[in-house]
């Protein structure tokens, strides 16, 4: 079902404040879930006409039948409306409606967009290109460190990376295009003045900085199982593509990926080690051809419209302080060069990296902890060891 067009094309009483409260009052009604709001919203000149309508009027929209046709014409519940709007005051947060030139346009092109956003923050133009990345909460340090790459590369070229704020590849990706000086949009499975999960209340912060926290539900809404497979469908249609970085054979991440190949979005994925559990979600996704391999950022820019972006060089990817970073990798000593240069993101044991170098692992060992102080290489569990 498709929403009304940008404000241009409907009458100007949409833009009312009165209007935005009947449009919360709608939301608020008992029964009128997200697919009915649109009904009635694609049914109705307004959202105050909705409350205005007959009983007969009202029965005649899809999905409408006495029951919720009774809860709309009771519906009294003035104070919850008016809680609901100076609670998002104090937030900060704004109302948009799917008649507001700021609704992005991707989101109207889906078989089932929101019938409004709460959104903190700022959205990007109406034309500017999104990614969607996403993956698992539990995922590895390999993980972690791609999708806090790719979402730090996605941000150099120019392009919005959305997410859903969860943990894992998430958290890893909005922090990659923060880090980078980019922008990032949340989309959250709770209200927008709910942060789940709360760990994550100050990276939403930063989030709303530059960027946009959304949400389909009421101000305050406490997560709830069903919201999250609910809200995925907007992480996928915000963007022209959704990248799974890492995800196991079932999860949130491969719902993302399916409700994207059902907009008629672009797939990526990210290869993993056919022994990890945490990649045969993606190794799947690229093996049955619902996903494109990527290794690098150009791979998946590949794939996208023609559409115009900033090069990498473009943005400034110098630190926050202004300076330069120096590379650490400079001041390695010769062992030391050895055994970086035979690690990679992917973490090894220290008596298989010994066995590729011909070193003794007592003076690897003691080399590796000099290059773990110097912040070039990382120790994880059972003397493994990987870059940082």
């Amino acid at each position: 079902m498709r929403l009304p067009l940008d404000s241009s094309d409907e009458p100007p009483e949409r833009d009312r404040p009165q209007e935005k409260r009947a449009l919360i009052g709608l939301s608020l009604v008992p029964g009128v879930g997200v697919t009915r709001l649109r009904a009635l919203l694609a049914h109705f000149d307004t959202p105050s006409a909705v409350f205005q309508a007959s009983r007969s009027a009202l029965e005649r929209v899809d999905g409408i039948g006495p029951q919720t046709a009774e809860a709309i014409l009771t519906f009294e519940d003035r104070a919850s409306v008016r809680q609901e709007v100076e609670r998002a005051e104090e937030l900060g947060a704004d109302l948009v409606s799917p008649w507001d030139n700021r609704f992005p346009d991707q989101l109207r092109e889906i078989y089932d967009p929101p019938g409004f956003l709460w959104m903190r923050g700022t959205l990007p133009d109406g034309g500017a290109p999104m990614v969607t990345v996403v993956g698992t909460r539990r995922c590895t340090d390999y993980g972690r460190a791609q999708a806090h790459h790719f979402g730090a590369e996605l941000a150099r070229r120019g392009f919005t990376v959305v997410s859903g704020l969860a943990y894992g590849i998430d958290a890893a990706a909005h922090k990659g295009a923060l880090d980078a000086g980019g922008r990032t949009i949340g989309v959250l499975g709770s209200g927008v003045g709910h942060i789940y999960p709360p760990k994550h209340t100050s990276l939403a912060e930063r989030i709303v900085e530059s960027g946009a926290l959304l949400s389909e539900y009421a101000v305050d809404a406490e997560p709830d199982a069903r919201n999250f497979p609910e809200r995925n469908r907007i992480v996928s249609g915000l963007s022209l593509g959704t990248l799974v970085v890492e995800s196991y054979s079932e999860g949130g991440a491969l719902i993302t990926a399916r409700l994207a190949l059902e907009q008629n979005r672009e797939v990526f994925a990210l290869p993993g080690a056919i022994t990890k559990d945490s990649s045969r979600g993606t190794n799947r996704l690229i093996q049955r051809g619902h996903a494109k391999l990527v290794m690098e950022t150009s791979d998946l820019l590949e794939e996208l419209p023609d559409i115009t972006v900033e090069e990498p060089d473009a943005v400034d990817a110098e630190t926050v302080s202004g300076g330069t970073t120096p590379d650490p990798t400079d001041s390695l000593s010769d062992e030391e060069a050895v055994l970086y240069e035979a690690l990679s993101d992917t973490p090894v044991h220290v008596d298989a990296l010994c066995a590729e170098v011909d070193m003794d692992p007592s003076t690897a060992l003691v080399h590796l902890l000099q290059m773990e102080f110097k912040g070039v290489v990382r120790q994880l569990a059972g003397k493994q060891f990987r870059r940082a």
